[in-house]
């Protein structure tokens, strides 16, 4: 983890499924709450430099069952998807669901007391 630790905002400025946008050194992030978990993500898609975290937090769908034409809704509250262009990032990890490879830049958090840190 990095030194250069930086206060975002008090945990009960981010609630499941509405991130809270904050500077934290001139950086525009985004502050979400998965479950009992903080994440941070830099509020800039990278694809065409769009202020991703405001975008829409939702879940999936993924195929179930082998030969059957059914689909389970997955990872509620953990993708947050692009309102330029739709794209949807794995809030945890960064991740473009359609090429990994593509990343948004996340950021590592902790709490302290009240307080999201994230760590630059």
């Amino acid at each position: 983890m990095s030194n250069n630790i930086q206060f975002a905002c008090k945990t009960h400025d981010v609630k499941p499924g509405e991130p809270a946008i904050v500077q934290v050194n001139n950086l525009p992030i985004g502050i979400f709450q998965i479950d009992e978990d903080y994440y941070a993500m830099l509020n800039v898609c990278p694809h065409l430099g769009a202020p991703v975290c405001e975008g829409p937090v939702s879940g999936t769908t993924e195929g179930c069952c082998s030969g059957k034409r059914e689909f389970n809704y997955v990872k509620e509250n953990e993708l947050v998807r692009c309102a330029w262009h739709g794209w949807e990032f794995d809030i945890k990890t960064g991740e473009f669901l359609v090429d990994p490879s593509i990343k948004a830049r996340t950021y590592p958090t902790s709490i302290e007391g009240d307080s999201v840190m994230v760590h630059l």
